[in-house]
C-alpha cells in the first residue's frame, strides 16, 4: 500500500483538487483508493458527496471522545468503483487542544492505515494548510509528499514554509520524506506564471514534477460538479497533466517507496 499525503501551508493552491484528481485516476486503474480528509473544512469529503457524521469521521480515529475507532468503521463508499473516503468532520479543529500534548498522538494515523493495509492498494491524505496534530499524522504515516504549488509569488513563501515544517518533521522521523513539487494553476499566457515555473525548477530541481498543472476552467466546474476528474471528460488540458503527474509518480523506482516505508 501506498501512502500519499497532499500538503501545502498555502492555502488556494489545488490540495483538493490534486488529491481528488488523483485519487480517482487510480482508482480507474482497477486499484482500491482510500481518500483521507485531513482538513476539518471538510473540502474534499464535500467534493466527493461524503459527510462525517453517525458513521464518523477522522476525528474518531484518536480516541478525544472515547475509545479510538478502526479505519474500516470509517471509510464511506463513493459513486465511484474502487474510491473510498475517510471523510473530515468540523470537531477535527479541536484535536490540537484535546490530544495534542498526548505522548504518541502524532502516530495514529500511521498506526490506523497499518491496520487496513491489506485493504487498500492507494491512500491519499488531504492535509489543512495549518502544522499540528493533523498535518504531523498525515507526514508520519506517508511514503511521500505532494506539494501543489501555485505558479505566482506569493505561493513559493508558502512552499518555503511548507519545507521548514518537513524539515522539522523529517527530524522527528529520523529519516526523509520524499518528496515532488507540483506546479499548478500554470497560466502558460503570462510572464508571471512562467517566471515562478523557471524559478521552481532552478531553485529545487528533480523535485518538481515534468507535469504542470495547467489553468482550466474545467477543473473548477468538474469540483462544483462533484465529479473527479477522471470521470469528466470535459476537463481534457487538466486530466491529461494530472495523468501525466501520476504516470511520474508511479514510475518511481519500487525501491524509492520501500526506503520511505521502512
Amino acid at each position: 500500500m501506498r501512502v500519499w499525503a497532499v500538503a501545502n501551508q498555502k492555502g488556494g493552491v489545488g490540495k483538493t483538487t490534486t488529491t481528488v484528481a488523483l485519487g480517482s485516476l487510480i482508482a480507474a486503474q482497477g486499484k482500491r483508493t482510500l481518500l483521507v480528509d485531513m482538513d476539518p473544512h471538510a473540502s474534499l469529503s464535500g467534493y466527493i458527496g461524503v459527510e462525517g457524521g453517525a458513521q464518523g469521521s477522522v476525528y474518531d480515529l484518536f480516541g478525544a471522545g472515547g475509545s479510538a475507532a478502526s479505519v474500516s468503521s470509517l471509510v464511506h463508499d463513493t459513486a465511484y468503483d474502487h474510491l473510498f473516503v475517510l471523510p473530515a468532520s468540523a470537531a477535527m479543529i479541536t484535536l490540537d487542544r484535546q490530544v495534542g500534548t498526548r505522548a504518541g498522538m502524532g502516530l495514529v494515523v500511521k498506526q490506523a492505515l497499518a491496520a487496513v493495509a491489506d485493504e487498500f492498494d492507494q491512500v491519499l491524505i488531504d492535509c489543512p494548510p495549518t502544522l499540528g496534530v493533523l498535518m504531523v499524522n498525515a507526514l508520519a504515516a506517508s511514503d511521500r509528499l505532494l506539494v501543489p504549488t501555485q505558479t505566482e509569488a506569493l505561493a513559493l513563501a508558502g512552499l518555503e514554509r511548507m519545507l521548514r515544517s518537513l524539515g522539522m518533521i523529517e527530524r522527528s522521523r529520523g529519516r526523509p520524506l520524499p518528496r515532488t513539487i507540483v506546479p499548478t494553476m500554470f497560466d502558460a499566457r503570462t510572464h508571471a506564471s512562467r517566471a515562478c515555473l523557471e524559478q521552481l525548477r532552478e531553485q529545487y530541481g528533480d523535485v518538481v514534477s515534468q507535469a504542470v498543472i495547467p489553468t482550466d476552467t474545467q477543473i473548477r466546474e468538474a469540483s462544483a460538479a462533484g465529479v473527479p476528474l477522471a470521470s469528466w471528460p470535459a476537463a481534457r488540458r487538466g486530466g491529461l497533466a494530472y495523468r501525466q503527474l501520476l504516470e511520474e509518480l508511479q514510475a518511481l523506482p519500487a525501491d524509492v517507496m520501500a526506503e520511505a516505508a521502512a
